[in-house]
């Protein structure tokens, strides 16, 4: 996977329990890939390559799984759960670890939005509902509200069986699309682990 404009290619590697694959020196605080191993200091942020996070400094996220990294500038890594690693590292193991079937849910896009049923919602916030369970948007995103918005609230809430005083058909419909998909979404993510 490549990540802001890195142009090496990673090699596969089998997915062994023991196995890490081989990574290219990383900044911690940004995530940018070095030109090369003899590259010392990153060109975006300005610390050493490898050098620990400032204290002050918005650490990066990953963008498929939305984890930020941590003080150390590292994640979990999904293969050996006692290893931390950089954040490339961590994108590369989303293709043995996906966090749901992003194929059926991109087959669902349109344009900008997801149409689920007859309604339609920003598609970046369904993901990151459907990926997190959270449904703020992020940070520095505006919340923007829909009916299907309102059907990721009232199931966070309340769960798919509520039975909701003032509810509406509309409403309920909807929470029934979003729990179908919902649970379409992680079958596939249990299919290909």
């Amino acid at each position: 996977m490549r990540l802001f404009g890195s142009t090496k290619t990673r090699p596969a590697v089998p997915a062994g329990p023991a196995r890490r694959p081989a990574t290219e020196p990383v900044c911690l605080q940004c995530g940018m890939v070095a030109a090369s191993a003899e590259v010392s200091f990153c060109r975006r942020c300005g610390l050493p390559i490898g050098a620990a996070p400032r204290a002050a400094a918005a650490l990066p996220s990953c963008p498929i799984c939305y984890a930020t990294v941590g003080d150390d500038g590292l994640l979990v890594s999904f293969r050996q759960r006692t290893a931390r690693i950089d954040l490339v590292a961590h994108m590369f193991e989303h293709d043995q670890y996906p966090v749901g079937d992003d194929e059926y849910l991109e087959s669902l896009r349109a344009g900008d939005m997801i149409r689920i049923g007859h309604w339609q919602a920003p598609f970046d916030l369904v993901r990151r509902y459907l990926v997190t369970g959270a449904i703020d948007g992020g940070r520095n995103r505006s919340f923007q509200h829909s009916t299907i918005v309102t059907a990721m609230s009232q199931l966070r809430r309340w769960g798919p069986e509520a039975d909701i005083f003032g509810d509406q058909e509309e409403w309920r419909a909807a929470r029934q699309a979003v729990t179908d998909l919902l649970e379409r979404y992680q079958r596939g993510s249990l299919i290909r682990a």
